[in-house]
This record gives structure tokens, sequence and C-alpha cells, in this order.
């Protein structure tokens, strides 16, 4: 189930939401026994929180009458952004994380003071999150399994599946894990490569934390890291196309949208990586541009289905005026 201070925090939580609790209740929902329940009440009391017991058959454990934890310091913005940020969690592929944050919630709301729990109402009542459709779910116990490797500095094994669907054993020191653009990446050095090497965490499988440790670099920068090797990170496709433009030009608008370019002849060569092909399809279009596809063969059936649907609509459209007309 938990850790056993998830456990002793659990049964704390039980104790506050009952007016009394029997020991065997309480082993059974934290799945230990009688005895583990007692140290259990011992290190809470330790905390001097006034638990009652009654010994005996029908013996039971409450906090003491009219105690209640006291509320938690929150200023009005700070009760706001964690109700805010607990439910932007599906935002970055952890909807997973959904039960816990109901349970956080619920949480925050008996210890709040009354006038803040208006802040997490707020949230819920009008505030709508949806994660965007380049999100990826990701596994919450790879991505707590790896962060808690890298906090202990010891290696991780896994599974891990490339976008050509080629499966393959990995053994590697991670050095950080990083969110960027709806997906959550692992970053380490491969000791199979011997290299640094980043991996897509939705396409890691049966992480385990080995016994090993490494010493991981003290300045090590992911985000530095993924911006210089971010056009070519593992995708679905690996674009490059070149585009009736000078390189100057291409520079200011591609290279914010993570596309490396450089000079090829008159104009510019694109590269980069994407995992969907009409967006790119349709970005290229928009700057209204001669381009040469290089690979891969799809972008060109991305194009030919952009040109289908304009055509579509161009067509409905001419129908839609005709019809007013008449």
């Amino acid at each position: 189930m938990y850790d056993p201070i998830m456990r002793v925090l659990t049964l704390l939580e039980i104790l506050q939401a009952r007016d009394r609790v029997t020991g065997t209740e309480l082993a059974e929902r934290l799945e230990v026994d009688l005895r583990t329940v007692q140290r259990y009440i011992v290190r809470l009391k330790d905390l001097s929180i006034p638990i009652e017991a009654a010994r005996g058959v029908g013996g039971w454990y409450r906090l003491r009458p009219g105690y209640r934890l006291p509320p938690l310091l929150l200023t009005n913005e700070e009760a706001f952004a964690l109700s805010l940020g607990l439910r932007a969690l599906r935002q970055i592929g952890l909807s997973a994380f959904a039960p816990a944050t109901e349970g956080a919630l619920a949480k925050l709301g008996r210890v709040l003071p009354e006038t803040l729990r208006e802040s997490i109402q707020t949230v819920e009542d009008v505030v709508a999150i949806e994660p965007g459709p380049w999100v990826v779910s990701t596994s919450v116990d790879s991505l707590i399994r790896a962060a808690s490797a890298i906090r202990a500095s010891r290696r991780v094994r896994f599974g891990y599946r490339s976008h050509t669907d080629v499966s393959s054993r990995r053994e590697i020191k991670p050095y950080a894990v990083l969110h960027s653009e709806g997906r959550w990446y692992l970053i380490g050095y491969c000791l199979s490569r011997k290299a640094l090497r980043t991996f897509r965490l939705d396409r890691v499988m049966d992480l385990e934390v080995c016994a090993a440790m490494f010493q991981r670099p003290a300045n090590f920068d992911a985000r530095s890291y993924v911006n210089q090797r971010r056009p070519f990170i593992e995708l679905d496709y690996q674009i490059d196309v070149w585009i009736d433009m000078p390189i100057e030009e291409a520079e200011r608008t591609f290279v914010p949208m993570r596309v490396a370019t450089e000079k090829d002849r008159d104009g510019a060569r694109l590269r980069c990586g994407r995992d969907r092909l009409q967006p790119f399809a349709a970005m290229l279009l928009s700057m209204g541009r001669r381009i040469v596809i290089h690979q891969p063969a799809e972008l060109g059936e991305a194009f030919r289905e952009l040109a289908r649907q304009a055509l579509l609509a161009a067509q409905s459209s001419a129908i839609e005026a005709r019809t007013s007309t008449d």
C-alpha cells in the first residue's frame, strides 16, 4: 500500500474523519497487523497528537474531542494556486494521479480555514482544464520511480519501445526527468550505448530501481541538454525539407519551433522530429514558399490530405454562397 510514514498519515486522516475506530478496522484499512497499528499510535502520540484509547473487547481509538489539526497558513492566492496545480496534472499527461488529486483536495478542504475553502471551490466550479491534443499520458509509477532513483543516485533498468517499434532492454544512470510540450522525458547515461540518451517516458516499460549507485553530474542542466538536441529527440517522424527562404529568415521563423536550420543553395534546409505531420505541413504551407520534401514520404501524403480538405472547404463555401443568393 504505502510506506510507513504514509500509513501513519493515513491513520491520522482516518481518526480525523471518524468519531472512533477500532484497532481491527485500522489494521484492515492500512493492511498491517494490530501490533503495527499500536506502533503508529505511539508515533502520533510522540508528535503530541492527543489520541485516546479504550482497551479490551470492543476497544477503539479516537482523537481527543475538540482537537483538530491547526489550519494551514496559506494566503488566498496560495490556496488557489495549489488547487489549480493539482487539477492541472492531466495537462501534463498525469491523469493517473486523479484519485490522489481528489484525496489531496479533500484533505485541504478539511484543514483550510473556511474563508480559503472558497478558493478551492472556485477552481472546481469555474475553471475548466483540458489536456491539449499533443499531451501523451505517462505512467505515474515510472515517473515516481525514475525521480526517486535520481534522488537516491541509483541506476534504473527498463524495457524500451522505440518510435520504430523496436524493443530493447536498457540500464542507465538517470540524470533528470523533464516535461516538455506534453511529454515526459528521462535523460541519463545509457550503459549499453555508452552515451547520454533521452527516452520518452511513455515508451518505458517495467522500470525498476537497481541497487547499483552512481555519481550524478553536479551541474547537469536538463533543459539546456534537451534544447540543444530537441529537433532530433526520438519521435515518430524525422522531417527533412527544403524551403525557398533566406537562412536568416528561416532561423528567426523556425528555430523557436524546435527546428534545426542550415543554408542550402538559395534557401534553407529544415530538420526536426514530429509525432504528427499535418500540423507541421500546415505551418509550412502558411509560409507561402516553395517546398521540397526530402523525407519522410508520409509528409507528401499529409500535404495531399490538407489540399483535399482545403478543396472541400472551398467547394462548400461556394455552394453556401449560391444557396444564399437563390
